[in-house]
């Protein structure tokens, strides 16, 4: 069973990594989906997004949950119908859940060169810090990405900018954990951030997590 990694950031959240190595029909074999489920996963014109939603479906059920226990709001959010929070990410051939009785947001991703040439896009106040010539500028790259969506599911508000409204202070890769701010609408949201980089057949990937402990400011101009 390819449960990758298991990690307990306290006592009230568990976040589990799964990496994908089974075949679309064994996935799909292994497990019960809600009528709304099957259709959007039998809608889906990529295997490999198939089988990363499928895995998710496996992961919740490492956690003692089955497809019918998730839902998600007008805003795509992801919830238990037990009042649990839940975040949710695929990429690739990994997929993640985070489960906690706090408000949380987590995403994997796959570190590919062709991310500096988006960099604008989701950049801003990190061009400060940030070198070109740096041998691990486009790992940073990927790791602020990595905060930025994470941040996103966790906020999840219709509106809010990766490159205008969040922003992450400069880090260490050997530190696994950083520093991030949401400014929006007159107020400025503080977050601490984990993250962890992992290597797959030679490839690498990241995985960033939240735990809303977040700090509040009121921006006065």
């Amino acid at each position: 069973m390819p449960l990758y990694k298991t990690i307990t950031p306290n006592s009230q959240t568990t976040v589990k990594i799964w990496k994908i190595t089974e075949s679309y029909k064994y996935l799909m074999e292994k497990v019960d989906l809600k009528p709304v489920a099957l259709e959007r996963v039998l809608d889906m014109k990529s295997e490999l997004h198939q089988r990363g939603f499928l895995s998710v479906r496996h992961l919740l059920a490492e956690f003692g949950y089955a497809d019918s226990d998730l839902f998600y709001d007008e805003n795509g959010k992801p919830h238990l119908k037990d009042g649990k929070h839940i975040s949710i990410t695929h990429s690739f051939n990994f997929s993640a859940v985070i489960i906690s009785n706090l408000i949380v947001g987590i995403d994997v991703e796959k570190q590919r060169e062709k991310i500096s040439i988006i960099a604008h896009k989701f950049i801003d106040y990190e061009f400060d810090y940030l070198s070109e010539e740096s041998t691990d500028y486009i790992k940073k790259l990927t790791a602020i990405w990595c905060v930025k969506e994470s941040l996103y599911k966790l906020f999840c508000t219709p509106g809010l900018s990766f490159k205008q409204h969040c922003l992450v202070i400069p880090f260490s890769i050997i530190d696994k954990e950083t520093i991030a701010w949401i400014d929006y609408e007159e107020k400025k949201y503080r977050y601490n951030i984990n993250f962890l980089d992992f290597s797959s057949d030679y490839r690498t990937f990241f995985c960033c997590y939240k735990i809303c402990r977040r700090f509040a400011f009121k921006r006065f101009n």
